[in-house]
């Protein structure tokens, strides 16, 4: 059994790509306070993704070493949001791009083979096409309605049953999930979840990822007997 620090210490891209696998609760965030991230670190996130839409390169940067400090810490890997350069410059585990950013072929070429790279999707087609691409995981959703996401319609949870249909690589559902409907996710397929308000907007942050981490435990154990 691999720790979930053993990814740092070489080999790392059967390493990380391991620790994806054993991962379930992704925090999606922008540049929080150290005390905020460690919190949510502590409280069972096993995935991070820094996401700084407007900031300057100077300030993701800056942002991206000093989550990478706080999360190699507790054996975390980091992902960065958009911009693959970035995130080999600054040590990052990886890259997440969406449907409207560079290829997958380009992400890959730039981070290379021992970084992650993760794809948003929106549609079947878009699934389906992922799967056929050099990605370690996709996103699905958004599946509610959700401020971070403006413009973007809500997709619901048949599209999270036509990614657990036969997924050969780990999915995230994303979207507007929080305990209130984590059930009905995990009905649909879903063993992986990426949350940002449901864990930054809560006063305790490790209280809050914790009980996330909890239930999503208890739901998948109820939905696997």
């Amino acid at each position: 059994m691999l720790s979930r620090r053993s990814w740092q210490t070489g080999g790392v891209s059967v390493l990380i790509r391991h620790t994806l696998g054993e991962s379930r609760l992704y925090l999606v965030c922008d540049a929080l306070p150290d005390k905020k991230l460690s919190a949510a670190l502590r409280g069972g996130v096993d995935l991070v993704q820094l996401r700084m839409k407007d900031a300057s390169d100077a300030d993701v940067l800056a942002a991206a070493q000093r989550f990478r400090a706080i999360c190699s810490e507790h054996g975390v890997p980091l992902i960065l949001n958009d911009r693959p350069d970035l995130a080999v410059l600054a040590g990052a585990d990886g890259v997440h791009i969406g449907q409207d950013d560079m290829s997958v072929a380009q992400a890959r070429s730039i981070v290379g083979p021992r970084r992650l790279v993760g794809l948003s999707t929106h549609t079947p087609e878009q699934v389906d096409a992922a799967f056929r691409q050099d990605v370690d995981y996709i996103g699905v959703g958004p599946v509610y309605a959700t401020p971070t996401k403006p413009g973007r319609p809500a997709v619901g949870v048949d599209l999270i049953a036509h990614a657990a249909a036969d997924a050969p690589v780990p999915f995230f559902a994303i979207g507007g999930i929080d305990a209130t409907n984590l059930g009905m996710v995990v009905a649909a397929g879903a063993r992986r979840v990426a949350v940002v308000r449901a864990i930054t907007g809560a006063r305790d942050p490790e209280r809050a990822a914790a009980a996330l981490r909890t239930a999503l435990s208890m739901e998948v154990g109820l939905g696997a007997a």
